[in-house]
């Protein structure tokens, strides 16, 4: 993917475009307490129990109170495995009940962090096999939550 130039040559771009809103991995909805602190103003420190709206492997939409800029650096903990990781503010909006509702990024993919098993890269909801099961309420299986 790049910029068209002069002669048909198209220059390499550091972006990934996702085309059609494409998610790199699936997008789960699911409240997890976690704590998230880091620096005001690059100074003093806060930190904040929250919870979690939406998770995925790459990160997470989380309702926070406390005021972050977009590329902050952040320090995420899950209260439930005490496991810790660093991400980064990619999204604020309003949020419901006055909550903003802040998008985190982690710095490196990390899938077992939520202790949530996510379907497989090449998973695909609009194959023929998911449609010809979407009727079977036998065959549905709930998602598998590690511990």
């Amino acid at each position: 993917m790049g910029a068209y130039m002069a002669g048909n040559e198209v220059a390499p771009s550091k972006y990934v475009i996702r085309r059609n809103n494409q998610r790199r991995s699936q997008r789960i909805l699911l409240a997890i307490p976690v704590i998230v602190s880091g620096k005001r103003g690059g100074t003093t420190s806060f930190s904040e129990r929250a919870k979690t709206i939406v998770v995925n492997a790459h990160g997470a939409l989380i309702q926070l109170h406390e005021n972050v800029v977009l590329q902050q650096r952040l320090r995420v903990r899950n209260v439930a495995t005490n496991e810790e990781t660093t991400c980064t503010v990619t999204d604020i909006n309003p949020g419901n009940y006055d909550v903003p509702e802040v998008g985190v990024e982690f710095l490196e993919p990390s899938p077992r962090f939520w202790r949530v098993s996510f379907p497989p890269a090449d998973w695909n909801p609009h194959s023929p096999e998911v449609k010809r099961h979407a009727g079977d309420t036998k065959t549905k299986q709930p998602m598998a939550v590690e511990r």
